[in-house]
């Protein structure tokens, strides 16, 4: 049997993380990403000239790409599995279904191009995707039960637009409710796709209504990847990757950055 690092020597490495820096797209409803230098160099100079800079990192859970824990939404005051959220929740966060309890994910991601369906390099604003688009997608692939199922819209090609990327005024491409049931029904153990919101956002109407959010995350127990920089894997065309997602283990946290990598 080969070593697992013999057997992935020479694959191509795709970082599927958008960078995180002051001013990025995101949802208005998170706390906004800022980052400062707390100490520059020469402002403490140790003995012998040595000098240190650092800085200060404020950011919501849910800003850049970021995986949703299961405690992000609740229905009817519930959350997945009918856990109550009040006794659960408190200042510090969560006691369950944190993102803490996210486990490392490696395997097979299947990636289905919704927008190379349609013949576009990205959906337009405000498109609901739908099971035919995700049957058309699929063509021959089958994603199994416990893998990750990755959507792509070309969403990512516009992050250098934020007033459109954020869809808050025209909209965002996304599953609308039927596509999340499609989705439930495979039993991946995580999706995502490129977009703020995993979401068919309508024009005008922002982040008002969630329902594949409730299906996901509280129905079905499946956490959710947002904004992945999934363009590269577009442009190469590839279908199939080695998925690692593993977001910053914040305790009690309903969400949190992360960098996933796909190697193929």
């Amino acid at each position: 049997m080969r070593a697992p690092w013999e057997a992935l020597a020479g694959a191509e490495v795709f970082d599927l993380a958008q960078p995180m820096r002051t001013g990025m797209p995101q949802s208005p409803s998170h706390v906004p990403f800022r980052m400062v230098l707390e100490r520059r160099h020469g402002d403490v100079v140790r003995a012998g000239g040595g000098s240190a800079a650092n800085e200060v990192i404020v950011t919501g859970g849910h800003v850049g790409t970021h995986v949703d824990a299961l405690a992000h939404v609740s229905q009817e005051g519930r959350l997945h599995g009918g856990r109550e959220a009040a006794p659960v929740q408190g200042h510090q966060g969560f006691t369950a279904l944190g993102i803490d309890a996210f486990e490392p994910y490696v395997g097979r991601a299947v990636l289905l191009d919704v927008a190379a369906v349609h013949g576009v390099a990205a959906l337009p604003p405000g498109y609901e995707i739908t099971p035919a688009d995700l049957d058309r997608a699929a063509d021959g692939l089958s994603p199994q039960p416990g893998e990750a199922v990755l959507i792509g819209t070309g969403w990512s090609r516009h992050w250098g637009e934020p007033e459109l990327f954020t869809g808050q005024v025209h909209g965002a491409p996304g599953p609308g409710e039927a596509a999340g049931r499609w989705l439930a029904e495979r039993r991946p153990r995580l999706v995502g796709a490129e977009s703020i919101a995993f979401e068919h956002i309508a024009p005008g109407r922002g982040h008002a209504t969630l329902p594949v959010h409730r299906i996901l995350l509280v129905e079905a127990g499946i956490n959710i990847v947002e904004t992945m920089r999934l363009q590269p894997l577009l442009d190469a065309g590839h279908r199939e990757v080695l998925l690692i997602v593993n977001p910053l283990p914040l305790v009690g946290a309903t969400g949190a950055p992360v960098r996933p990598l796909a190697l193929v």
